[in-house]
C-alpha cells in the first residue's frame, strides 16, 4: 500500500466521485485516498493525509476549483488534474488553470457511458500515474498494471524514405508539447518574426480547448495562429495547432506544404500525437524540417524527433531547467535525437538563426 499513488477526488457530484473512484481503484498502483464534495472538505482531509495527486472539478459550491488550485500551488504544490465540462467559461478557466500550474486536463465528456471504453479508462489511469511522477524523488512502483497496448506512429503513418526535396527549399517548423506546453508554446511563438516559415504544432489538449488556445495566442503573437483545418496550407508567418482528438500530419503537394487531419487510433495513448506530426515532417519536409520538442510527460515525440534528425532536418529539445516536466525532451535526448538542447527563452532566437543560415539547405 505504501507504494500506491494516493489520489484525492474533489467534485461536487457524488455520482461522478463514485465513477472516477471506481475507475482509479481498479488500477493496482492507484489508491483513492479520499473524496470531497468541495475544496473546504478537501482541505480538511489533506491535513490528515497529503495526496500524491488531486483531481479537481472547476464548478463547485463554497469555493471554485481555480481558487483552490491557486491556494494549493502557493501553499503546498501537488500535481493537480483538472476535470472540466465544455462550456465556454470552463474552457477559459481551464486555460488559466494550466497557467497556474495544473498538470493535465480531463473532460467530463470522457466519462460518458458510451465513451468510457477500456482504452479511455486506461488513459485516465495513465494520466494520474504520469502526474504523480512529476514529483521529485518519488519511490519506484514495483507492481505494473495491465494496460491497453501503446501504439506507435505506425498505427497512423508508416515510415518511408523522405521525399525528394530538390524541388523545394521552404523550411517548416514542427513543435510538440504536453504538460506545461501551453505556456512554453506562447513563449516560443511570441519570440518569432512575421516572416518565419510555416509552423505546425501538437499540444496535448482536449477537444474544443485547442481552438480557444489558438485564438488566445493569435492575439498575443506577431504571427498568425489558428486551429488547423483539414487541407490548410502551411504558410510563412502562420502557426497551425492540431485540434484536440485529431492527429495532425504534414503533407506536400508539389512545392506546397499542407496539413491533413486524421481520426486514426491513439498513438502513445494520445490523439493528436507528436510522433505522428514529427514522422510526417521527416517524410515530407526531410532536410527542410526543424523539429522542436518542449516540456511534457511521457515519451511522445522522442522517436519522431530522431526521424527528423535522420532525415537531415534540425532538431531542438527544451532543457531540463526550463521544463515544467522534463519527460518528452529527456526521452528525445536519451535517443540522441536533439542537435541542440536549449532553455525555452533561447529556442525562438536559435530557430530564427537556423532559417536565416544559408548553410541550412
Amino acid at each position: 500500500m505504501k507504494n500506491k499513488i494516493k489520489v484525492l477526488i474533489v467534485d461536487d457530484s457524488a455520482i461522478f466521485r463514485q465513477l472516477l473512484g471506481k475507475i482509479l481503484s481498479a488500477d493496482p498502483v492507484i489508491e483513492v485516498m479520499a473524496t470531497a464534495a468541495d475544496p473546504y472538505i478537501a482541505a480538511s482531509k489533506m491535513t490528515m493525509q497529503v495526496p500524491d495527486v488531486i483531481t479537481l472539478d472547476l464548478e463547485m459550491p463554497r469555493m471554485d476549483g481555480i481558487t483552490f488550485l491557486k491556494k494549493i500551488m502557493s501553499q503546498h504544490p501537488i500535481p493537480v488534474i483538472i476535470i472540466t465540462g465544455h462550456t465556454g467559461r470552463d474552457m477559459e478557466v481551464t486555460l488559466k488553470a494550466l497557467e497556474y500550474g495544473a498538470v493535465e486536463v480531463l473532460t467530463k465528456e470522457m466519462f460518458n457511458e458510451h465513451a468510457l471504453t477500456n482504452e479511455v479508462r486506461s488513459r485516465i489511469c495513465e494520466i494520474v500515474k504520469s502526474a504523480a511522477l512529476t514529483k521529485i524523488a518519488r519511490k519506484s512502483i514495483a507492481e505494473k498494471p495491465s494496460v491497453v497496448p501503446k501504439l506507435s506512429a505506425d498505427a497512423v503513418l508508416q515510415y518511408v524514405k523522405p521525399k525528394n526535396q530538390s524541388i523545394i527549399s521552404d523550411k517548416v517548423i514542427a513543435v510538440g508539447a504536453s504538460t506545461g506546453g501551453t505556456e512554453a508554446i506562447r513563449v516560443f511563438l511570441e519570440g518569432l518574426p512575421v516572416d518565419i516559415p510555416g509552423i505546425v504544432i501538437v499540444q496535448h489538449m482536449p477537444e474544443n480547448f485547442t481552438r480557444l488556445f489558438a485564438e488566445r495566442l493569435d492575439g498575443l503573437c506577431k504571427i498568425g495562429v489558428k486551429e488547423a483545418e483539414d487541407g490548410d496550407l502551411v504558410k510563412p508567418g502562420m502557426a497551425l495547432i492540431a485540434p484536440g482528438n485529431r492527429h495532425l500530419l504534414l503533407k506536400r503537394r508539389g512545392s506546397q506544404y499542407y496539413v491533413e487531419l486524421s481520426d486514426s487510433p491513439l498513438v502513445n495513448r494520445h490523439r493528436p500525437a507528436v510522433d505522428v506530426l514529427f514522422r510526417s515532417t521527416a517524410i515530407y519536409a526531410g532536410q527542410n524540417g526543424i523539429g522542436i520538442i518542449l516540456t511534457g510527460m511521457g515519451d511522445d515525440g522522442a522517436r519522431g524527433l530522431l526521424e527528423i534528425k535522420q532525415a537531415g532536418g534540425k532538431t531542438i529539445a527544451q532543457d531540463e531547467s526550463s521544463c515544467v516536466v522534463f519527460g518528452m525532451p529527456k526521452e528525445a535526448i536519451l535517443l540522441n535525437a536533439a542537435d541542440k538542447i536549449l532553455p525555452l527563452k533561447d529556442i525562438s532566437r536559435y530557430v530564427v538563426q537556423l532559417v536565416n543560415d544559408k548553410r541550412f539547405v
